[in-house]
């Protein structure tokens, strides 16, 4: 049995297998309520083999979302919404994952296959927030900068969305802490630009997301595991970058957290990325290696050969796996045949698999 499709467990729930799907977002929710694209959507990763399958972002509050096309759980319908397609996830043998999320300056767009552009309110945006009124990019939207008082709605809004994912059915529960949304323009001094107790330092530009952490750990079962995505450095001289995402998986680890799903990027439209196949599995490795916390890579992760040695040399404990599992949504059964493991088959499949 490869490493890949070895079992693996986090507090009291075991995966059938290290390879996850990635957050997705599909710009296919109307008033943020899931339907039926996202039901095969999200099903078929989980008849195709995924030890777990994640959600997209999912806002906690209307202006949340990244476009108004966006996914919800501000209100028990969307939980309610929500609820089937966690459970036939779990009926298919993957775990069923809610990604939890604010889009803060960067909300209020348009869908990418329309313009992507900024949807100013009489096209149906809304203002923006931030935590400093400094837009993402010369075209963007000028954000309002959060007062103080507001942060505490913040950190019960992501308190009431976790306990309508558990609710839900969802297993676990990620916070989207990276690629230029909320907490992460709290995290980055080229966003945050505060005076107050949530800037400045270090310590204080994270004051925020490890609230939230701390706030939805106490209300997440103590069996069930959590996880926060980060993106591990901005590509830009001045910003995020790894010795400040050690510290701060440092801080999230003694919050309960007991994943890092690692990214990168997101925070200005300009960064000089050097894309490449495994390009950020270095972040994932170096926070596994110094803070001695599970950690999940991602980020152009195609071949099953590369996933398996990526697990099987103890670079990262999973891969989550976007856009080619958009292309195939069977990868995990496939990659199987070609590392030589013997993984069952849907019962409906099983005429198909290969001898």
């Amino acid at each position: 049995m490869s490493k890949l499709f070895s079992r693996f467990k986090l507090r009291e729930l075991e995966f059938k297998n290290r390879i996850f799907v990635s957050p997705m977002c599909q710009y296919s929710a109307h008033d943020g309520m899931a339907d039926t694209w996202h039901m095969v959507h999200l099903g078929s990763r989980a008849v195709g083999g995924a030890g777990l399958v994640m959600v997209e972002a999912t806002a906690v509050v209307p202006e949340g979302r990244i476009s108004p096309y966006d996914m919800g759980i501000w209100s028990d319908r969307h939980a309610e919404a929500l609820a089937p397609i966690a459970r036939f996830i779990r009926e298919q043998g993957a775990v069923p994952a809610i990604q939890l999320a604010h889009a803060g300056r960067k909300a209020s767009t348009d869908a990418p296959w329309f313009s992507r552009g900024p949807l100013v309110p009489e096209n149906g945006g809304w203002q923006v927030v931030a935590p400093s009124a400094v837009p993402f990019s010369p075209g963007s939207p000028q954000p309002r900068e959060l007062a103080e008082d507001e942060l505490d709605g913040i950190v019960a809004a992501f308190v009431a969305a976790a306990k309508r994912s558990l609710a839900a059915g969802f297993e676990v529960a990620e916070i989207h802490m990276a690629h230029g949304y909320l907490f992460h323009q709290f995290l980055s001094p080229l966003s945050n630009r505060r005076n107050d107790a949530y800037g400045g330092s270090l310590e204080n530009r994270a004051r925020l997301p490890l609230r939230v952490a701390r706030a939805v750990r106490e209300v997440w079962p103590q069996n069930l595991p959590f996880f926060v995505r980060i993106s591990a450095t901005d590509w830009v001289e001045g910003g995020w970058d790894l010795a400040q995402s050690l510290q701060l998986c440092r801080w999230l680890k003694e919050a309960g957290v007991d994943l890092i799903d690692c990214s990168s990027g997101g925070m200005t439209p300009d960064a000089k990325i050097p894309a490449g196949p495994g390009f950020q599995t270095p972040f994932a490795t170096a926070i596994r290696q110094e803070m001695g916390i599970a950690v999940a890579a991602v980020g152009l992760i195609t071949a099953p050969e590369q996933a398996e040695q990526i697990v099987a040399t103890g670079l990262a404990d999973a891969v989550f796996l976007a856009r080619e599992l958009l292309r195939d949504p069977y990868w995990p059964l496939h990659a199987a045949k070609i590392l030589g493991s013997e993984v069952p088959w849907p019962v409906q499949y099983e005429r198909a698999k290969p001898a």
